[in-house]
């Protein structure tokens, strides 16, 4: 996926309120939106290097959002609004779960008051319910983990894709790491135990889960490689 507004380089100085980090872009100090609910846990390093999207709308409140940063060498995607578009694109063009037949739809209704955010109608009764989930923390070198912080939205999605898969439908849970250094991956039980349950619960209902690295650069973020899930 390519990024559809400019990109500008820049440096990490401060993130308050949780929706706004102050970046240094050639010597002056600017305010940008940061699109990340997480904590970003272990990212946030004063002087590391940004990667700011002006925005091109006249309407925005803030004229640049943040959408990554370096960390560990490595540019880290950090906007959680793109990760189904990149998985949508992705299977579109045959790059992942090209097993998959049916008609592509980006959040549907499902469960109890959610939204899917990828659905594949097949025309034959069994459909294919996708979810996916933004993963940047890393704590150590060649491991992503997910969650950053406590998700009770995303135990939701975990117990309702249960739910879809015992009613005899393909069930995803798209794990979308938006960095390349990463080999194996894994559910932070010691942050969020109540998750790291329900997942076990999930698989158990038949969920499949599936974890991707990405390459990100001033670009955009392009699907690089299927890695392993650590299954403990």
């Amino acid at each position: 996926m390519k990024y559809t507004d400019k990109i500008l380089e820049g440096f990490f100085l401060k993130r308050y309120k949780r929706f706004f980090v102050d970046v240094i872009m050639d010597g002056k100090i600017v305010t940008t939106y940061c699109p990340n609910t997480g904590s970003l846990k272990g990212m946030l390093n004063e002087n590391a290097k940004v990667l700011v999207a002006k925005v091109d709308n006249p309407k925005a409140k803030l004229k640049y959002r943040l959408e990554a940063i370096r960390h560990n060498g490595v540019y880290v995607g950090v906007n959680t609004s793109l990760p189904n578009g990149i998985v949508y694109e992705a299977i579109n063009q045959k790059k992942i779960l090209n097993h998959l037949k049916g008609e592509i739809k980006k959040e549907v209704k499902y469960g109890k008051n959610s939204r899917v955010d990828i659905f594949i109608d097949s025309m034959k009764g069994k459909n294919c319910f996708i979810e996916v989930k933004s993963v940047t923390l890393s704590r150590v070198k060649g491991l992503a983990e997910f969650p950053d912080a406590k998700t009770t939205r995303g135990s939701k999605h975990l117990i309702e894709l249960g739910e879809m898969s015992k009613q005899g439908h393909d069930c995803y849970l798209v794990y979308l790491i938006q960095r390349k250094d990463i080999e194996i991956f894994s559910i932070a039980k010691d942050i969020d135990e109540e998750y790291y349950e329900n997942s076990i619960i999930a698989k158990k209902n038949g969920v499949k889960f599936i974890a991707f690295t990405c390459e990100v650069s001033k670009q955009g973020i392009d699907v690089k490689k299927q890695i392993q899930i650590n299954e403990n």
